[in-house]
């Protein structure tokens, strides 16, 4: 049985959907992890507005990983290089590298998802259930 709360999240016995539009409006961040129920890592969504600039920021544990949904975008690191990113573009950064993005668009916002973790990989623990087999 599942169920559906006041942010349109419907959640069952170990899973939860959602869809961004509904975890908030406007431009900045859509938590993503309290709503859904994720304890494993952290996860937001950031809605740049056109031609925003994020400031500087780094992480003292948590390496990040940052997925470009709409947009363009340019992310610039501490060393002063500069990579632009389009839908489905992909960026790691360690905790302590210093990062920034900036929305390429003077007319479009855009979206992309961040998340970020520590302590390393879990492995490939993937099983399928009793009966189930491969196709």
């Amino acid at each position: 049985m599942s169920e559906t709360n006041d942010q349109n999240v419907t959640k069952g016995d170990g899973y939860a959907v959602a869809n961004l539009d509904d975890l908030g409006q406007g431009p900045g961040f859509r938590k993503i992890r309290k709503p859904l129920g994720l304890t494993a890592f952290g996860a937001n969504a950031i809605v740049l507005p056109p031609s925003y600039e994020t400031g500087k920021h780094f992480h003292e544990e948590q390496e990040e990983l940052y997925f470009l949904h709409s947009g363009r975008v340019a992310i610039e690191f501490g060393d002063g290089s500069s990579h632009e990113l389009e839908p489905g573009g992909l960026a790691w950064v360690d905790a302590s590298t210093v990062r920034k993005l900036k929305n390429l668009s003077d007319s479009e916002d855009a979206v992309y998802v961040v998340v970020g973790g520590k302590d390393g990989y879990v492995g490939r623990d993937g099983r399928q259930p009793e009966g189930e087999t491969h196709r």
